[in-house]
């Protein structure tokens, strides 16, 4: 529970300084999947050193997590790309709500994955 709510403090700084960056450039004129892509990037690089240090207190190897972190992350903008596509491009909703709902969802997808993927804790078994 405690990592839950480390991560949950984490994201809600991050994601809502990253979603106030979103929100800025597409009213600037950038096409919405192009500042997805931009914010997500710049969102999981600085994400990785809270979440390995403050949020799973992860001591394994730090170059295998940073490889099993970047995977996590393909799919977690694979996801966030899929639901902007969908329910912008083709059913028409406001790109400004559905990235606000597409955060929530990777967010809960990434909890998951770096828990027992990407942070998890050392067993006798090898590591990626």
């Amino acid at each position: 529970m405690r990592q839950l709510i480390r991560y949950g403090l984490v994201g809600v700084v991050s994601n809502l300084t990253i979603y106030i960056v979103y929100l800025l450039i597409t009213y600037l004129g950038v096409e919405p999947k192009q500042a997805m892509t931009l914010v997500y990037i710049i969102g999981a690089s600085i994400g990785f050193i809270g979440n390995r240090k403050w949020t799973f207190a992860h001591r394994g190897d730090s170059a295998s997590a940073v490889l099993r972190y970047v995977l996590a992350h393909l799919f977690g903008y694979l996801l966030n790309f899929l639901i902007l596509f969908s329910f912008v491009d083709r059913l028409g909703y406001a790109h400004q709500w559905v990235q606000a709902v597409a955060i929530i969802i990777v967010a809960g997808f990434l909890f998951i994955v770096f828990k027992y993927f990407v942070f998890r804790e050392r067993t006798g078994r090898a590591q990626i």
